[in-house]
């Protein structure tokens, strides 16, 4: 998640206090909370009957804002901040060229798109409020933690690849 890209930016850069962080963490929440609907709509649905379920009805449901919040909310969200951190690791560990890092990030930026809008889509279909302002949150986030990734790569590819080393594309870090 970008919480492992944090103390990288923040040992070269100051980017600002914690109170400004927990202040601007406060407005987007703030700001979630007035653009979320405020109004009877939301609800527990049932969905699907068990004979019926495939993955192909599972992503057309998804898509059409016919599936339970977390239904949607975890499986995505699990699978895609586990498959960064483990590009990120490898990345840190040598394993991965910078291009090739680039690469898989803007593969994965898809799915990420498709699940930030599916969760906002079916956000209503849960029992609380709450829940659907802290799932648009958290899609807010991984945005987040892409521009993250995008300002090491366009300032940071030397500390982050450790380009020093003669095992990785030297060019590619500049």
């Amino acid at each position: 998640m970008f919480i492992y890209s944090l103390p990288i930016l923040f040992s070269y850069i100051q980017l600002g206090t914690v109170q400004e962080y927990f202040g601007t963490i406060l407005f987007f929440l703030i700001l979630l909370y007035i653009a979320t609907p405020f109004d009877s709509s939301y609800k527990e649905i049932e969905w699907g009957k068990v004979s019926e379920l495939s993955l192909h009805r599972y992503l057309l449901d998804s898509w059409n804002g016919q599936v339970k919040l977390w239904l949607v909310f975890w499986p995505f969200f699990i699978i895609i901040n586990l498959s960064l951190f483990f590009i990120d690791n490898l990345a840190r560990a040598g394993n991965f060229t910078v291009s090739s890092w680039d690469e898989t990030h803007f593969i994965f930026l898809t799915p990420t798109i498709f699940w930030a809008i599916i969760v906002w889509q079916n956000s209503i279909n849960t029992s609380s409020r709450y829940w659907a302002i802290l799932a648009r949150f958290m899609t807010l986030a991984v945005f987040f933690e892409y521009g993250l990734k995008l300002v090491i790569r366009i300032d940071y590819p030397r500390i982050f690849f450790q380009c020093q080393e003669a095992v990785l594309d030297y060019a590619s870090c500049f």
